[in-house]
């Protein structure tokens, strides 16, 4: 194959994608104190994107669930009912909080739109963990009104009471079952719960008031407050402005027509986009309480007048039965899933091997765990013709702030890609403080308008992880090259990222640390296909207690304390303490090598041992 030659210089496409009158032009302004570069043509708001979204592509098919079909009217309507319910019912105004608890249903996007519509802050956590964790993010961010699925409710209808109390938090709304549906009664308000149905029935308005009433917010007033692990194992809230989640969408146009002008597909970026009649449908698998799911393709889909097919949990036979039917009705299905390598792994295995075989995958992305080449290379070799992306970004950047797609990404597969039009990087060794030149190994720092405004009441994390001039400091090790594509090598953070989940070290250890007779513990990944890594434990055992400790109990105890994407697969024994570093740290770098040697000579798969030579 010969080599590809762009069109045109990256400078030459940079210029050009920033120009005045382009779609994506930029300008410098003032933003909390620095100065930033921003999109000058950005919305001002998310209530101003959405209204102008559901405006624009109301006759088109918007979400799918199941047997439910909504349009973007059909949504809209929702929307309205739901913010007229919080604002007059439950005086939901600007800048309250409010959470959103939940798998990935319809009624998580127009709960969503609805707390953007009433200029309110999204408070979405992670609603895999596990309780006691999603009541602390609930109670730290003073939730005025919560809105949980069933799952949620019956797993947190204990806490409600106490929720209520350290929130101030005036009602808690359960959409789809709750505690007490499966006895066919509705939800017992003397517990602290509401259905939504009931509370929408009783409000019995349509909500259109809320459009006259403008809370006039602009594009640096609080938005959300999404969730990331920290380092004492508890999420830390990032809380995030309306610009720095709407730069994201941007940023994704960006790279399209940085694509198109380096082969030669346009000569200039216009201003306005020209949306086709025939819409494309976008499966997502990642959860909207993911800034990827969220900001990335829900974004992207609601601003395209796209169909989101939503699954609740990810299972590949559902996968599997979605796909053959968008195929056989001949729906253009543009598969993203955004993803993590476990997701098209899975899509991958599916058409090799089974019923998908010579399915028309015209795109996917790679992004939020390593991805093997040979996972690339099988992407390429099964779906002739797929256009390959791949992004880097964290909850604290809002998704993506460096990323690149097509013949740039095949020519730099092991590249995360270029800084968005208005992001910096920097690389700067973490010892000396001293940016890196082209080529040399440091910590990878982010600037821009999509940089999280602060985590939410923790001055401390925020000033850690903040540089005053406004650098985000990720954690991850990576080099630049000469022409600015920047490679992920390693990380500072002590996180596992198990497919697209990161796991902090510390929690996993905290979990472990509860049984009497563990006198250390060192949790450290060991590679997967599917999800990239798997947590592993190193455990240095109590004389006293040799014998009772086993790794059976230990998972077993593990099982009860973290979310079931942090359970270990293994946890190795001994009966001597962890090997240290100078700084009598545990030499993770060591027990790593020893985890993963065990690991494979396990052949990858989780058995309970009860002792392991070290």
């Amino acid at each position: 194959m010969a080599p590809w030659i762009p069109a045109r210089s990256l400078p030459e496409c940079d210029r050009l994608v920033t120009a005045p009158g382009a779609l994506t032009e930029t300008h410098k302004r003032l933003v909390d104190g620095r100065v930033q570069r921003v999109y000058t043509h950005l919305w001002p708001s998310y209530r101003a994107f959405w209204l102008e979204s559901a405006a624009r592509h109301a006759t088109h098919e918007y979400l799918v669930f199941e047997d439910e079909r909504y349009t973007f009217h059909d949504a809209h309507e929702r929307v309205l009912r739901l913010a007229g319910l919080l604002s007059k019912v439950y005086g939901v105004n600007r800048g309250d909080r409010v959470g959103i608890v939940s798998r990935n249903y319809p009624e998580f996007v127009f709960a969503f739109w609805a707390v953007q519509l009433l200029g309110a802050v999204a408070v979405c956590p992670n609603a895999l963990l596990p309780v006691d964790v999603v009541t602390h993010c609930l109670c730290i961010t003073d939730c005025k009104v919560i809105l949980l699925d069933g799952e949620r409710a019956q797993s947190l209808e204990p806490s409600v009471a106490r929720i209520k109390k350290d929130a101030g938090c005036v009602e808690v709304l359960v959409f789809r079952g709750g505690p007490d549906v499966s006895k066919g009664t509705a939800c017992n308000s003397s517990k602290g719960l509401v259905r939504l149905e009931d509370a929408l029935r009783a409000y019995g308005d349509d909500g259109r008031s809320v459009l006259q009433q403008d809370p006039k917010v602009g594009p640096d007033d609080d938005a959300t407050v999404m969730f990331t692990s920290g380092t004492t194992g508890l999420p830390k809230g990032v809380l995030s402005s309306q610009r720095a989640g709407l730069t994201n969408i941007f940023n994704m146009i960006a790279g399209s027509f940085k694509d198109m002008l380096r082969n030669g597909l346009i000569d200039a970026v216009p201003r306005n986009i020209d949306f086709p009649e025939t819409r494309t449908v976008s499966l997502i698998a990642i959860p909207f309480f993911h800034v990827t799911g969220l900001e990335s393709i829900m974004f992207m889909t609601t601003y395209m007048g796209n169909k989101l097919v939503l699954m609740k949990r990810w299972n590949v036979r559902d996968l599997c039965a979605l796909l053959q039917v968008y195929w056989l009705t001949r729906h253009s299905l543009r598969k993203e899933p955004g993803t993590v390598p476990s997701v098209l792994s899975d899509v991958l295995n599916l058409a090799e091997n089974g019923p998908l075989k010579g399915y028309p995958l015209q795109g996917t992305s790679v992004g939020g765990a390593a991805s093997p080449h040979a996972l690339i290379e099988r992407t390429s070799k099964t779906f002739p013709g797929v256009q390959i992306g791949s992004g880097y970004g964290m909850t604290e950047t809002n998704a993506a702030a460096v990323g690149f797609v097509g013949n740039e990404f095949v020519a730099r597969p092991s590249a995360c890609g270029l800084a968005s039009p208005v992001n910096d990087i920097l690389i700067v060794d973490p010892e000396t403080m001293k940016v890196c030149k082209p080529g040399e190994q440091g910590e990878v720092w982010l600037r821009g308008p999509n940089i999280m405004k602060c985590y939410w009441k923790d001055e401390a994390a925020t000033a850690k992880a903040i540089t005053k001039d406004g650098f985000m400091r990720t954690g991850d090790l990576g080099v630049m090259d000469a022409e600015g594509f920047l490679y992920i090598r390693d990380r500072l953070k002590d996180i596992i990222i198990r497919g697209g989940e990161n796991i902090d070290s510390s929690m996993v250890e905290n979990a472990i640390h509860a049984d009497e007779g563990v006198l250390e513990a060192a949790a450290v990944a060991v590679p997967d296909d599917r999800l990239g890594e798997l947590v592993a434990v190193v455990v240095a055992v109590k004389e006293a207690h040799r014998g009772r400790v086993t790794e059976e109990g230990l998972i077993q105890l593990a099982k009860t304390k973290l979310p079931r994407f942090a359970v270990p697969v293994m946890i190795l024994l001994q009966y001597h303490p962890l090997e240290r570093n100078a700084s009598l740290k545990p030499l993770k770098t060591v027990l790593r090598k020893v985890a993963q040697a065990e690991w494979e000579r396990r052949g990858r798969v989780p058995k309970v041992v009860q002792e392991s030579k070290l």
